[in-house]
């Protein structure tokens, strides 16, 4: 054989496309090179066998695609589902590198917006690589679990069940599809200043699913955007999430008054939706779609 075929079909051996159905990642030799959400470059020795989450959305990915066993912490915010009880707690804000250390992770995984980068830069310093997620839709939710059970090897337990959830979503959407008047919904997450939930988040996905609308049409830089009395009076949303009736007259109404004005007060379409459903973006997302459908269509 020609010296320079053998070159050439030698470097061939060593770079080998993993691609579990995208181009995302490459497997060079043993190493696996991925490309996570942010775009980032996310370098792997090997196929990872102790893993972890910063996020308590991602632990629960984690929970419901990979072999248990190779969990080996959870952080204080994780509370589903109960066999997260039984893994170390680590602190992930700020980062207790040292816990981390200790518990020796391949690869940690973490969401936009939870871990800032220079915790990951640090973390990767220290030979722990950091792969995030970020979602703008509920379909992005899906693909992330099929991304994990890529990298994890649990691709057949990962497919399956974002099929599974895909065809539910799928079946709702064309059940609300076509609706003449489109309910708009406000959902509250802090009364003093007012935050909300704000057009570029997952609600915003979830309440079109359902037929509906995020009543805060505007894009604000901040996902989450603090609004006045007077935005809020204009915008004069069907539905008020946030907290009971109860709650909100005594923590919210009685601090603005005024906002007893709303058709949502006014019709008392005042719902208290569950906080780690609506929060996380997990595979627990069709029951939070299921869980705003009963608010919407009582």
């Amino acid at each position: 054989m020609h010296p320079y075929l053998k070159k050439f079909l030698a470097i061939c051996l060593l770079i080998v496309c993993w691609s579990c159905g995208s181009e995302k990642e490459k497997q060079v030799g043993q190493a696996l090179v991925l490309q996570d959400g942010l775009g980032r470059t996310v370098k792997l020795e090997g196929q990872p066998k102790r893993v972890m989450a910063f996020a308590s959305s991602m632990t629960e990915m984690l929970f419901a695609v990979c072999d248990t066993a190779t969990i080996v912490g959870r952080t204080p915010q994780c509370d589903y589902p109960a066999g997260v009880y039984s893994k170390p707690v680590v602190n992930n804000y700020p980062v207790d590198f040292e816990q981390v250390l200790a518990l020796k992770p391949d690869l940690v995984f973490t969401v936009e917006g939870i871990t800032p980068l220079d915790m990951a830069a640090r973390l990767e310093e220290l030979g722990i690589p950091v792969y995030y997620q970020k979602y703008r839709s509920v379909e992005d939710i899906l693909q992330g679990i099929e991304d994990i059970g890529c990298i994890m090897d649990r691709e057949q337990q990962a497919n399956y069940l974002a099929d599974s959830l895909r065809q539910e979503v799928q079946e709702i959407e064309r059940r609300y599809s076509g609706q003449a008047k489109q309910q708009r919904v406000l959902t509250i997450t802090w009364s003093d200043p007012i935050y909300v939930y704000g057009q570029n988040t997952i609600l915003t996905d979830q309440l079109r699913i359902l037929g509906a609308q995020n009543a805060v049409q505007e894009v604000f830089d901040q996902p989450y955007p603090a609004l006045t009395r007077e935005y809020i009076l204009k915008l004069n949303p069907d539905i008020l999430l946030g907290g009971s009736i109860e709650r909100l007259e005594r923590e919210f109404f009685s601090l603005y008054p005024e906002l007893r004005k709303i058709a949502a007060y006014q019709n008392k379409r005042i719902y208290q939706p569950t906080g780690n459903l609506i929060e996380r973006p997990s595979p627990r997302v069709v029951e939070s779609i299921r869980e705003l459908e009963s608010f919407l269509y009582p």
